[in-house]
């Protein structure tokens, strides 16, 4: 299958990668012409894991993503949400009927790129769809390697249109067999890991993470208290699905520390031991601020309101990152009341994920 990644961090080298060694064709596009220059030169990605490393061979590296997306039936993004805006109007001219664009997790990005393509003018009949966590454990070791920890063996995956749920995914799991449907766009989008792993590991970090050079949030920074703050903020989001209709499973990240039954298995132990999560986040920057704190925290939140689900740590983290970076996230870009869905009553939203705009 013709597929293209778009984007340049871990997940979209590990991908890349990993597609191409089971024998896609894979064009992996990065704005970041000089960045890229490693991978389209050698022609290849070094993939390491659990076999050892070896060099996996690129169809395609450009810096042209209508190059990237020419004949692509599945195009993948496992970027930060933060960049999906800019992609998708970047992308609008050279969509297609019949394509299939996969957010791995998506932060409810399969609604808002598919709006602004419309918007855009382009009308093509795609199918956007989105995960709870990229498929790959993974970071970056040089311009053109990647080690992959661990793969993900279950990704439950939600569409928009839903109305499309059933081509989209017998198309995604050609390359991800591990798929499965979990709903509309809205049901994917809460079963977004990062926003419940990630802010209380932010917050409760805070002061080691701004004092250390690096610091591993999953080893040192993982202490009883912090389980239990994300294990009742993980509560909130499930009351939150629940009240929306929908039904288990719900992939409680207790699973991810407790046992095998989580989207990457018993993988939290392998994790720690990669050493790969012992690093320098600046509070301010990071992509678990700005992308699973503004965006997915503040989503979940707004979904709570609109819910009538009372959602308090959700909601304190939310006003504590907003503290320290001197805004109410609560009026963030990615919530219901800025993405006009707030007036929508449950019936009305329904329709809406499953038919589109």
């Amino acid at each position: 299958m013709n597929i293209a990644i778009l984007g340049g961090g871990h997940g979209c080298y590990a991908a890349a990668a990993d597609l191409s060694e089971a024998g896609h064709s894979v064009r992996l596009w990065r704005r970041d012409a000089d960045a890229l220059a490693a991978v389209r030169q050698a022609g290849s990605i070094r993939l390491k894991d659990a076999r050892g490393a070896r060099d996996v061979p690129i169809a395609l590296a450009t810096a042209d993503i209508g190059e990237a997306l020419h004949g692509a039936s599945l195009i993948v993004l496992p970027t930060p949400a933060i960049a999906q805006e800019d992609i998708a109007r970047a992308m609008a001219p050279y969509l297609v009927d019949g394509q299939v664009v996969f957010l791995p997790p998506g932060t409810f990005g399969s609604f808002v790129m598919a709006r602004i393509v419309k918007q855009a003018g382009n009308r093509a009949d795609v199918a956007w769809a989105e995960t709870g966590t990229l498929p790959y454990l993974a970071r970056k070791h040089g311009e053109r390697e990647v080690n992959v920890t661990i793969r993900a063996i279950r990704l439950p995956t939600g569409v928009y249109p839903a109305r499309k749920e059933g081509e989209a995914l017998e198309v995604i799991r050609q390359a991800y067999p591990s798929v499965h449907g979990c709903g509309d766009a809205l049901s994917g989008a809460l079963m977004n890991a990062g926003p419940i792993i990630h802010p209380p590991l932010m917050v409760m970090n805070a002061a080691p993470l701004q004092h250390f050079e690096r610091w591993d949030i999953h080893n040192e920074g993982t202490q009883r208290a912090v389980r239990d703050v994300t294990d009742r903020l993980d509560q909130e989001r499930i009351a939150v699905r629940e009240a929306f209709g929908h039904g288990a499973p719900h992939y409680p990240l207790a699973d991810h520390y407790n046992n095998d039954q989580w989207m990457y298995g018993d993988a939290h132990k392998q994790l720690v031991k990669s050493g790969d999560w012992r690093e320098n986040i600046d509070l301010y920057g990071h992509r678990y601020i700005t992308e699973d704190t503004e965006l997915g925290l503040a989503f979940l939140a707004s979904a709570a309101r609109h819910a009538g689900v009372d959602a308090p740590i959700a909601h304190g983290l939310l006003a504590i990152v907003g503290g320290f970076l001197g805004r109410d996230l609560r009026k963030g870009p990615r919530t219901f009341e800025a993405l006009g869905l707030a007036g929508l009553n449950q019936a009305e939203l329904k329709k809406r994920l499953h038919d589109g705009e």
